[in-house]
């Protein structure tokens, strides 16, 4: 069976993030995507304009609905949109067993704030439920460092991506202590708009089809930095990657 994955997160009208990338990802890597939408966003590449939050109660129909009839060998989890929808998300999950990669999502790359204090709070029950965290470095400080997210019991991902350097770093900490690392070159762009998102989706299709959460993380990552080098340079700040890696050319699909 195709690996299906159920992503919780909000949506990016322009494309580059959020659901749409999330989709674009998991698809890329072989999986079924189905979404339950927690917030609505007006954006593009030089910010959010705007943030509608999609209410708790329909959060977790959407999530309902599909559990029930499709089922999910793996959740991704990214923007919250409130408190009230993480501790609903909650509810709605436990006890599935199914793995959760949570992508715990406070702002956007252009600098935006997407998760108020109250709903960082919040966050701490479905880090407990996860079997992967994947913070980039601020988010890991705004949780309270690696000490305080270990505490909780999942894994950990360091995303090295907002560090300095040309070389960039991330570290995987699994539930025991063990450490994998992977390095890289840094890609030169600006069009780094979803990498956090595709690279939480790229894990969970990763679990979803049985592989290690090592071997996950390592494809994603390869993922990531294929779609980094394949952005098609689109807007005028931070814009999307190139999720399809320049597949087919439209001149070439016949029917």
């Amino acid at each position: 069976m195709i690996p299906r994955v159920l992503v919780i997160a909000g949506s990016d009208s322009g494309g580059g993030a959020g659901i749409q990338a999330d989709i674009k990802t998991v698809t890329m890597l072989g999986g079924h995507a189905t979404t339950a939408i927690t917030a609505i966003t007006a954006q593009n590449t030089l910010g959010v304009q705007a943030v509608h939050a999609v209410p708790a109660d329909m959060v977790v129909a959407q999530i309902d609905s599909v559990l029930a009839d499709l089922g999910a060998d793996a959740i991704k989890i990214g923007m919250i949109g409130s408190a009230e929808t993480a501790q609903a998300v909650a509810d709605a999950l436990e006890g599935t067993g199914v793995p959760v990669v949570f992508d715990p999502v406070m702002i956007a790359t252009s600098g935006a704030t997407l998760a108020d204090a109250k709903t960082i709070a919040a966050f701490a029950r479905l880090m407990r439920m996860a079997a992967v965290v994947t913070p980039n470095l601020p988010e890991l400080t705004a949780l309270g460092g690696e000490a305080a997210v270990r505490a909780l019991g999942p894994a950990l991902l360091v995303k090295g991506g907002h560090g300095d350097g040309a070389i960039v770093e991330d570290r995987l900490i699994d539930a025991d202590g063990g450490e994998t690392v992977w390095t890289h070159p840094r890609v030169d762009t600006r069009h780094t708009h979803g990498t956090g998102c595709t690279l939480a989706s790229g894990i969970a299709t990763g679990l979803a089809a049985g592989l290690s959460l090592a071997d996950a993380t390592g494809r994603a990552i390869a993922y990531v930095q294929a779609a980094l080098a394949a952005a098609p340079g689109l807007g005028a700040g931070h814009g999307p990657m190139g999720h399809a890696l320049n597949a087919i050319p439209a001149d070439r699909c016949r029917a």
